[in-house]
Formats: C-alpha cells, sequence, structure tokens
C-alpha cells in the first residue's frame, strides 16, 4: 500500500511538472523565432529605396496624373503568430484597403487587435512617401527575441492594387542580432482589382484572388504594365535595407544615402530595358484611287501602340500600298 501511494505522489508531481512546461511553451511564438536567444532588444534603421525609373521600367511609366511615386510605408515587428501578408494567400481588408488606395486605417485596427488578442506584435513603425520613382525614406525599428520577425507594405503609385514589401524577415540568428541586411523588392498584386495597367480604372476582382509576384511574364498579356517577354526577370523595383544601430548611440540612424545626381549605385546598378515597338492592326484598305483601265493605288494604315525604348525595336512602315483596278469605272 506505501508503495502505491509513493507511486501515485511521483506521478501527480510529474504530471504538475509537464503542465507547467506545456503551458509556458504555448505561450511562446510558434516557429524558428522562438529559440532566438539575442540581447534583449536590438534597434535597427530601415532605409526603402526606389527604383522604379523610366529606364528600368519604360512601359508605359507614369510621368503625370500622377507620376510615378510610393506611398508611405507602413511596418511591423512581430513574432510567428501575426502575418501581415503572405504570397499565395488572400488579403485581408487592412492589406487591401491599403495596396488599392493607400489608406492605413483598417489594417493598422488588425495590427492592433493581433497585437491585444494573442500578444504577436511588438511595434509599428511607417516612413513618409517618396514623391518620385526613384528616391528614399527611412525610419527606425525595434525588434524583440520573441518578436524578431519584420514586415511591411509600400504601394506603387499609380496601379490598381499592386506594392512591394518584406513578409516575415527574421533578423534574429540564433544568439545575435544581424548587423546589416538588404533585399530587392519585387511588384506584388493583393489580388483585389483586376487592372493591368498603372493607370487603369477600379475594377473588383470577383471572387478575390490570392497575393501573386508579378513578373515580366505574369500576368501573361500584352497590356500589363510589367510585360518584359524578353527578360527573364523583371529588374528590381526598389531595395529595403536594415542596419543595426549601436546602443551607446540612441537615436542615431544609419547614414542616409542621397545619390548623386548622374552616376550612383542606385541607377547605375540597373539594366536599361529594351522595349520594343508595338503597333496596332492594320485597317482595312481604302478606295482605289486612279484612272480608269489603268491600274490604280489603295492604301492601309496602322498606328504606333508602344514607342521603342533603350534600344528596342524601332517601329515598322505605318502604311502600306498595292495595285488594284479602279471601281465604278464606265
Amino acid at each position: 500500500m506505501e508503495n502505491l501511494t509513493v507511486a501515485y505522489r511521483s506521478c501527480k508531481v510529474i504530471w504538475t511538472l509537464l503542465v507547467t512546461i506545456l503551458g509556458y511553451a504555448s505561450s511562446l511564438p510558434v516557429g524558428d523565432d522562438s529559440i532566438c536567444t539575442a540581447e534583449e532588444l536590438a534597434k535597427y534603421s530601415i532605409i526603402f529605396t526606389g527604383k522604379w525609373s523610366q529606364t528600368a521600367f519604360p512601359k508605359q511609366y507614369p510621368l503625370y496624373r500622377p507620376p510615378a511615386q510610393w506611398s508611405s510605408m507602413l511596418g511591423v515587428t512581430h513574432s510567428s503568430d501575426y502575418s501581415m501578408w503572405k504570397k499565395n494567400e488572400y488579403a485581408s481588408n487592412g492589406v487591401r484597403d491599403f495596396a488599392e488606395k493607400g489608406e492605413a486605417w483598417v489594417l493598422m485596427k488588425e495590427i492592433e487587435e493581433a497585437g491585444e488578442k494573442i500578444q504577436s506584435v511588438h511595434g509599428i513603425f511607417s516612413a513618409p512617401a517618396i514623391f518620385s520613382g526613384t528616391g528614399q525614406t527611412s525610419t527606425e525599428l525595434e525588434v524583440h527575441p520573441r518578436h524578431p520577425l519584420v514586415s511591411f507594405v509600400v504601394r506603387i503609385v499609380p496601379s490598381p492594387d499592386w506594392f512591394v514589401g518584406i513578409d516575415s524577415l527574421n533578423l534574429c540568428e540564433g544568439d545575435h542580432w544581424m548587423e546589416e541586411v538588404s533585399v530587392d523588392l519585387f511588384p506584388y498584386d493583393a489580388g483585389t482589382d483586376s487592372g493591368f495597367t498603372f493607370s487603369s480604372p477600379n475594377f473588383a476582382t470577383i471572387p478575390q484572388d490570392t497575393v501573386t509576384e508579378i513578373t515580366c511574364s505574369s500576368p501573361s498579356h500584352p497590356a500589363n504594365s510589367f510585360y518584359y517577354p524578353k527578360l527573364k526577370i523583371l529588374p528590381p523595383i526598389a531595395q529595403v535595407t536594415m542596419v543595426k544601430l549601436k546602443k551607446n548611440q540612441p537615436g542615431l540612424s544609419a547614414p542616409f544615402i542621397n545619390p548623386p545626381a548622374k552616376s550612383n549605385e542606385v541607377i547605375d546598378s540597373v539594366l536599361e530595358t529594351p522595349l520594343d515597338c508595338e503597333v496596332s492592326q492594320w485597317s482595312s484598305w481604302g478606295l482605289c484611287r486612279g484612272i480608269c483601265r489603268k491600274t490604280g493605288t489603295k492604301i492601309r494604315t496602322r498606328f504606333v501602340l508602344l514607342q521603342p525604348a533603350n534600344n528596342g525595336m524601332p517601329c515598322p512602315n505605318l502604311d502600306e500600298e498595292t495595285g488594284c483596278e479602279p471601281e465604278n469605272c464606265v
């Protein structure tokens, strides 16, 4: 009887210990970020560089109403329990509003609710808009061992629902924070608007599609503003760099890169994207002109849909003439 009592007490202790361990584990973020053992906090300067130039992206490049530019950046540091957006998954209402209209209110509410419910958000950060396709903006962010992931979105303006961003970039490497990281950015379609061009009118995608990366061949449609069938891959449309700030220099940002006008890393690193001329279909043949009982001529025409750029294929002849027999001769 005494042996049974001892065994019972031992099992009870083990069970209590197991419940305690499981309870603690369930409160940790799920995923690789849960094993981060770096110092308690780290601050970074985040620098966003727009590379959306007319040389790199000549097709339908927006010059006015409005010209090519970038919205403000909205980002968050978080654990793996939270996701701002993911490729091949449906965008939230907040991401939809931001990608289509640049409105951040709903997305901010979603972030706040995630932070309150599952404590998966450490902080929110934002950076000012860039009012041209090329240029830079920057801000600072703070990460924590239980919230070492960074996500953000920046809207491409103008566009139907296109954006660039990062999804859950981990700045922690085991027991230390990364000193610096740079990522090339490419355009994404939020899957909520069906426009093909930068200036397409609003036309909701019903049913909603998933977030997809826009490439030089997808969507495979000549009207697509990023459709460059001769390229294997689009050049980066933007880049983001995160630099860890030193502890003994609070509030000191990483150097702001202000590229000179003629020769700089931002522009020189981008290849000139060739753009071939595109023309319309031929019109129908015009009336045959000439003297009766002699060979006359008739003409058909076409017009330029897209001017060539960066040594692309030049435009062919826009009119064509052929022989004919004059009609209605007496």
